[in-house]
């Protein structure tokens, strides 16, 4: 399957294919957020590790725009002037990585995705959304994970602009997924009527990848 815009294969994409193949990392436990907040399987980690498909593209903020397109009443293409003038939101979250770390406390700076939707009224057609990167990688998401009240497109962390190894100048964050689902250097995002895989979703990842059920891999 493809999408039209493959991304090159590397090491870390052979790797990933064989954990979701051999089911690494997958513990059986299941546990729920109120009442742990560390995930089955994970660790924390301090630093923030990068994981990326073998190239971080960089994208002036002059340069860079965000296409809204699909099931909706306001197809819409932001600038960044246009982006910096919608509302502007702070959020604080957890990060957890489907490879098992997580990182807590995580302060964010952007666009909620709900002032995005009151934006583009998405029709009552849409089930699910599409992100893509200027990287060329793609991942879907449920509508319903993509409105969560802590998502956000992030341009800020930790208080400075996002650096172009996290996804700068513009990443999704929603934290309630593995973060493989917070595609960075996001470009483009398709309202869509039904479910599409995205770039790790076609190599044998899980569909939605919610860590307190450990959905890593397809079939989880």
């Amino acid at each position: 399957m493809s999408d039209g815009n493959e991304t090159p294969e590397t090491k870390l994409t052979q790797t990933k294919r064989r954990w979701a193949e051999q089911g690494k990392f997958l513990t059986g436990r299941i546990a729920r957020p109120d009442s742990v907040r560390l995930p089955p399987g994970q660790h924390l980690v301090k630093n923030w590790p990068v994981l990326d498909l073998g190239q971080q593209p960089v994208i002036r903020p002059q340069s860079w725009r965000l296409d809204i397109r699909g099931e909706v009443e306001n197809a819409i293409s932001l600038d960044w002037h246009a982006f910096h003038a919608l509302p502007q939101s702070d959020k604080v979250t957890d990060i957890h990585c489907v490879t098992t770390w997580s990182r807590y406390d995580n302060r964010w700076q952007g666009v909620s995705t709900y002032d995005l939707l009151d934006l583009v009224m998405p029709n009552p057609s849409a089930t699910h959304v599409l992100l893509s990167s200027y990287d060329g990688y793609t991942t879907n998401l449920p509508l319903s994970d993509f409105a969560a009240t802590d998502a956000l497109l992030a341009t800020h962390w930790e208080g400075e602009p996002l650096t172009v190894e996290h996804g700068g100048p513009v990443r999704v964050v929603v934290p309630h997924l593995y973060f493989w689902k917070s595609a960075k250097w996001v470009n483009r995002i398709e309202f869509l009527g039904g479910d599409k895989a995205g770039y790790w979703e076609r190599n044998g990842y899980h569909m939605r990848g919610d860590p307190w059920t450990e959905e890593r891999y397809s079939g989880d």
